[in-house]
């Protein structure tokens, strides 16, 4: 069996990373695709070391452009490579256009397909993540369920229950692995002069957020609120887009800790040590719960119900207001929750079950 992995994203690098290594352990013959859709090659060539992954075999360095424009430019690219490589299944993760991309490209060359974290749902299709799962799970020979959750939506769509398994989530796997690499080569706290359980962590770059003017002002209202209010640092890692986006509207981010963007193992260890994060991140989410850490989601739905089923969670908008109300009732209540997204063997279990096809 030859097994193709494509990506396109640092999200898919980190939940994919767990897959990468069990093939490496294993000796499988694979190879990784990168599309090149989010950084530059360079970039991501630092980011595959930090990780301790080998380089990806292609990189197709596509860029940005329009949904249309850097879906099309993936799908020939990806295409080329499946014609030359052959192998016998590509594996996808997520929601991205690299997902929708590789997926038609493998369809097409009657390629059979796996998706990693099938079945997620926000039942919003104006958000095109949605549309990129909905059409990968549709076309997939293979549907990784993080969860029964996911499985339960997946079987309403009509998607056969026999091509449907659930693994729990790779992200499991990513944390954990991930955690004990940055153990051993930051100490990203130390450096920014931060002491554990004592600052609040947030990250926002949705379009939805960070483009509008009124949401973006409300959720810097709501980080300098919620600093004064439990008198801790509010550190804001912040993203390339959303800080053109503050300096366009001209918002100050007076009383926020607004750093530059950091690596990956820095931002596990500022996640794993804070009291609380604010985000508009899906994968954020998941990580929060999985670590123990309250999770305050800047949006008014997620496609991870299961991090408000068991409390780990709370949504709350773009709205000052609310954030802070968010925050409270998140410190109030606690982190006893079980996290529901598997016990970190999930990697070996997609290739344990792929092994046996």
């Amino acid at each position: 069996m030859k097994i193709a992995v494509v990506l396109g994203t640092r999200p898919e690098i980190i939940k994919m990373s767990p897959v990468i290594r069990e093939c490496e352990r294993r000796g499988l013959d694979y190879f990784v695709l990168h599309t090149g859709q989010h950084y530059s090659h360079e970039m991501d060539r630092v980011f595959f070391d930090e990780l301790e992954l080998l380089q990806p075999r292609y990189n197709l360095g596509v860029g940005s452009g329009s949904h249309a424009e850097q879906t099309g430019k993936i799908m020939a690219g990806v295409e080329r490579v499946l014609m030359e490589e052959q192998p016998d299944i590509v594996l996808v993760q997520g929601d991205t256009n690299t997902v929708l991309a590789g997926a038609l490209a493998a369809s097409k060359l009657h390629i059979k397909i796996g998706h990693v974290e099938a079945g997620l749902r926000s039942f919003d299709r104006s958000m095109p993540e949605e549309i990129n799962r909905v059409v990968a799970d549709r076309i997939s020979d293979y549907l990784f369920a993080p969860t029964e959750i996911a499985k339960g939506n997946l079987i309403k769509e009509g998607l056969a229950a026999d091509k449907i398994s659930v693994t729990g989530n790779t992200i499991v796997d990513s944390v954990n692995q991930n955690l004990e690499i940055s153990k051993r080569k930051v100490n990203v706290l130390k450096e920014l002069g931060l002491k554990p359980n004592e600052y609040f962590l947030v990250t926002a770059h949705r379009a939805e957020n960070v483009d509008d003017r009124e949401k973006l002002g409300e959720i810097i209202k709501g980080l300098v609120l919620i600093g004064k209010k439990f008198s801790l640092p509010v550190v804001f890692p912040i993203h390339p887009r959303t800080r053109k986006m503050v300096e366009s509207f001209g918002f100050e981010l007076d009383g926020i800790m607004a750093i530059n963007p950091i690596g990956f193992l820095e931002f596990l260890q500022l996640e794993a040590n804070s009291r609380l994060v604010l985000t508009d991140s899906g994968g954020v989410q998941e990580e929060t719960c999985i670590l123990g850490i309250p999770c305050v989601t800047l949006r008014d739905n997620t496609e991870r119900p299961e991090t408000l089923d068991v409390g780990s969670n709370t949504l709350v908008g773009a709205k000052a207001q609310d954030m802070l109300e968010g925050t409270r009732k998140m410190l109030k209540q606690g982190n006893d929750w079980k996290n529901p997204f598997g016990d970190g063997t999930s990697g070996r279990y997609i290739i344990d079950y792929l092994s046996n096809e």
